[in-house]
This record gives structure tokens, sequence and C-alpha cells, in this order.
């Protein structure tokens, strides 16, 4: 098997990671001269590479089901928009996310502009990054509960016809009859642990979580009318825009807690952007290597075992106001889960061959 994906497509594993490769090689040498720039000496240097590549494994191990979730849509979607995902996607996923976002964040907890933002960044990175943390609680409301709604609409779904495991998922399938139960459920979370907080963070917290709920209800509602209509017009295209507007938003809720987690790290943002942006670009890889090699027809649960991470960083960020875990916690949690789903599917059949269950 492992032989028949390495040359299907007539490309080799390798070759799809060669932007990647070279991002890494470029990123790298600009995070030496930088660290050179704040601290003159090899040994500054060298700390920032070392920091860079820390940043760019961290990312990459939160972001593997990230890859895997973008190549079940992006499978569906017409070669033109998927091309532009791969092309201006990872243009808003390096200078978006690593970049904008959270220069736009200290701008409005700082009440600066952008500019004087990117200044205090350069000049005064600690203060910078104290300036960033303190958007660390409406951060993670707002991504774990976009998240949660993306894992609880996956495990909802009435028509899921294959289970990873049974026992946990078909309970899910047959209260997924009930209507917009997975906004419901997102909702009582919020206001459970809304409840447990102080009283001074209840409402930051409540309401950024809120947030976070209809924006997925808007991307996800946008999404369907755009494929819906697409498809009763057999306009291919607009459909597909429907798909890419989500995979944008799912990255950037992917991105939150890389981002904010990174500046307990390193307070340099300009770090933090090429350590980030290296990983983002391997995620992209990896997203091409799951389409064009049809890795997840080929191994049963590995989409199964992506949402289930999904759901355990929605939970991880949700909660991270009364237990702090290290990021490298989050990412190695997600990537045993992943794991063990891989591991699970080299037992059993594909998809396609497996008989449906009931």
């Amino acid at each position: 098997m492992q032989n028949k994906i390495a040359t299907q497509n007539g490309k080799s594993v390798l070759s799809y990671f060669t932007v990647s490769i070279l991002s890494t090689i470029l990123g790298l040498i600009l995070s030496a001269g930088i660290g050179y720039y704040y601290m003159p000496s090899a040994a500054g240097a060298i700390q920032a590479i070392f920091i860079a590549a820390v940043l760019a494994v961290l990312e990459i191990s939160l972001s593997f089901d990230n890859a895997i979730v973008n190549a079940v849509v992006l499978k569906d979607m017409t070669p033109l928009w998927r091309h532009r995902f791969l092309t201006w996607g990872i243009l808003i996923a390096v200078f978006g996310m690593r970049l904008v976002f959270p220069l736009g964040i200290v701008s409005v907890m700082a009440d600066i502009n952008p500019w004087q933002a990117l200044v205090l960044a350069a000049t005064q990175p600690q203060e910078y990054a104290a300036k960033m943390m303190q958007a660390h609680l409406e951060v993670a409301a707002f991504g774990g509960s976009f998240l949660l709604l993306v894992c609880l609409k996956y495990f909802y779904d009435e028509n899921k016809e294959h289970h990873w495991i049974p026992w946990l998922e078909k309970p899910f399938v047959v209260l997924g009859k009930i209507e917009a139960i997975e906004i419901g459920v997102a909702l009582v979370t919020l206001l459970v642990l809304t409840k447990i907080l102080p009283a001074e963070e209840q409402m930051r917290f409540l309401g950024s979580g809120i947030a976070g709920i209809l924006t997925y209800i808007a991307v996800d509602g946008l999404g369907s009318w755009l494929e819906l209509s697409g498809q009763e017009n057999k306009d291919l295209q607009r459909a597909s825009a429907g798909m890419f507007i989500y995979l944008e938003v799912l990255d950037a809720s992917f991105s939150f807690d890389g981002v904010i987690g990174a500046f307990a790290i390193t307070q340099n943002l300009f770090i933090i952007m090429i350590g980030l942006s290296i990983g983002a670009f391997f995620v992209r890889s990896l997203t091409i290597l799951f389409v064009e090699k049809e890795t997840l027809n080929q191994f049963a649960y590995l989409e199964h075992g992506a949402f289930y991470a999904i759901g355990s960083l929605a939970v991880m960020m949700l909660i991270d106001p009364f237990v702090h875990l290290p990021e490298w916690v989050v990412g190695l949690f997600g990537a045993l889960i992943i794991g063990v789903s891989f591991w699970s599917s080299l037992r059993v059949p594909p998809p396609s061959e497996q008989p449906k269950l009931s």
C-alpha cells in the first residue's frame, strides 16, 4: 500500500513539500537576521532560529487536523477555487492571521492604529506581547465556540454512515435529527462555563463565545446557500466559493490558539510570524498531498480522527480561562488522536469498500 501511495498520480510524496522546504530555509535565514538585529551576536541568531523552528513544529501539530478537513472540502471544489484557496489562502494565512490579526488585536486593546501597533512590536516587544495577551480570554471563547460547532456538526450529521467508535458516534447520529442541536449544545456549554468565571470576566467570555457561534452560523449558512444555489443553477463555481469562505474562517479559527500561544514562547512578533508561517506552508503541502493522493479514501478513520482532534482543541480553548495547558500539550494530544485513527485505519478496508452501517 505504501508504494502505491508514493507513486500515485506520478508524483513522489517529497515533491509536495518542495515549497515548504524552501520557505523553511528562507524563514530560518530571516529569523537569524532578526535575532542578530535584536541581540548582535551569534547566540542571538541561533536562539531566533531555534524559536522559529519550535513555533513551526507547534503550528504543524496544532493544524494537522486542519489539513485533513481542508482536504475533505477541497475534493468537492472546482479546480479554479481549489487553486485560489491554495494561493490566496496561503497569503491570508501568512500575512492575514500571522501579522494583521495580532496587530488588529493590539490596536483595539491599546486604542492605537495598526501602524503604531507595528512600531510597538518592533521597539517594545514586551509591552506589545502584554497587550496581545490581554485579549486571550476573548480569543479563546470565540475560537473555541466556532471549532466546537465544526466538530458537533460533523458528529450530529444524521446522514453519517461510517463510524470509528460506533457506541459513541451512533447516538450522535440519532440526536442529529433534532434541528440545530449542535447550536443548542454549544450555547449551553458556553453558559455553563460563563457561570464559573469571575463576574468581571463573564460578559467578555460570553460575548466573544456568542460571536463565535454567530460567525459559524453566518459562514455555514452563506456557504450552504452558495453551494445549494450553485447546484440548482449548475454553477459549480458559486458552490465552490461558499466552500472557500468556510475554509478561510475555519483556518482563522485554528490560527487563534497558535498565535496567542506563541507569545508564551517569544514576544517578538516577527519571529512568531515567520515560525507560524513555516508551519502554515507545511499544512498547505499536507492538504495538497491528501487531496491528490486521495489519502482520505484510503484510510477509513483519518477524517474521524481529525474531527475528534478539533473537538479536543475546542474544549481546551474553552476551558483555558480555568486550566491553561501548554500549546505543545494541546498539539501533541491532537496529533495522538490522529495517529490512533491512522493506526485504526490500517486495520480496516477503505470507506468505499466498507458495508454501510444502519
